[in-house]
């Protein structure tokens, strides 16, 4: 269904409506026409848009036309260059993957589940019509397991919802543990045939984070080189492979949302690690969209890259 409907071979915006200072500097400039256009001529086929809640809504049912407007100028461009679009809502009111964000409650909260619902609702009114080009995804990175069935209820309800504007429009869900593959065998079973499972990819973290500043799951200081990382096509086998067991048993497919490696790490072991996993993702037929196109310290497009970026190419 995805690489059938143009969804296979993606890149993020990251940084653009979300994770940002949302300053009129920043959403106007951040991504432009020419990026697009470059974008279409690595020959991928989609990009993933992440935008939080802010920029669409000031409050419960009061929604910003000019949020909206970045969108759809991102729709003009990409039809344009023909080019998809994932909408990930990266952060809603009383969720954020980050923590530094403060925004909490929202699985406790049926206030703030309401108004997830009803944002989702605007949204599907906004672009439910372009289900041809674009595919919508809940919610970016649910945290913690003990969140897990309530999300699964929660995403079922926004699915409902959404199929009453939407019906055709393909829907990504991912799961806990920020959108874990090993987590995927936790999500109920898809609503309806065009519900896809999610997870983003960054194993393992102490090669493809190394020197990260915002986590303190490893050791920052450590440098590990491609070959001391463990990681081979085997190892990418093994850790998906509860994932696509259960993507299999319910009929549905994969969606892989974020993966990629920090730029503390050189380009020739950056070109590995991503030879390595795309040998899987295409061997299994799991679409994807790398992170991220431009700085985000995972900038694919930075002149860092610029020596191996042709070869690069062929593995996202």
């Amino acid at each position: 269904m995805l690489r059938e409907k143009g969804f296979y071979r993606g890149v993020n915006l990251g940084g653009w409506l979300s994770q940002c200072d949302y300053s009129e500097d920043r959403l106007n400039n951040f991504i432009k026409e020419e990026d697009i256009e470059k974008i279409s001529s690595w020959d991928l086929d989609h990009v993933r848009i992440p935008v939080d809640y802010n920029v669409l809504e000031e409050e419960a049912g009061v929604y910003k036309a000019d949020g909206f407007a970045y969108i759809d100028r991102a729709v003009e461009w990409c039809r344009k260059y023909n080019l998809n679009i994932v909408l990930d809502l990266h952060k809603t009111a009383g969720f954020s993957f980050d923590f530094g964000e403060k925004e909490t409650g929202f699985f406790e909260n049926e206030k703030l589940q309401e108004r997830f619902y009803l944002l989702w609702e605007e949204i599907a009114r906004h672009y439910g019509q372009y289900s041809d080009h674009m595919a919508f995804e809940l919610l970016n990175e649910v945290t913690d397991a003990a969140f897990i069935d309530a999300w699964n209820r929660i995403s079922n309800e926004c699915i409902r919802r959404i199929r009453a504007i939407a019906p055709d429009t393909i829907i990504l869900v991912g799961s806990y543990y920020n959108n874990s593959v090993v987590a995927v065998k936790d999500l109920a079973a898809p609503y309806d045939d065009k519900v896809v499972y999610n997870f983003h990819c960054y194993d393992p973290l102490k090669f493809t984070h190394q020197g990260a500043y915002w986590t303190d799951a490893i050791n920052r200081e450590d440098r590990i080189p491609f070959e001391e990382s463990g990681v081979d096509c085997t190892y990418f086998v093994e850790l998906f492979e509860s994932a696509i067991e259960a993507a299999r048993k319910n009929n549905t497919e994969l969606y892989c949302g974020e993966y990629g490696v920090i730029n503390i790490v050189s380009p020739e072991d950056t070109v590995k690690w991503y030879r390595a996993i795309h040998r899987v993702l295409d061997n299994y037929g799991i679409a994807r969209s790398a992170w991220s196109y431009k700085e985000m310290d995972f900038g694919l497009s930075d002149a860092r890259l610029d020596r191996v970026r042709n070869e690069l190419l062929w593995y996202l």
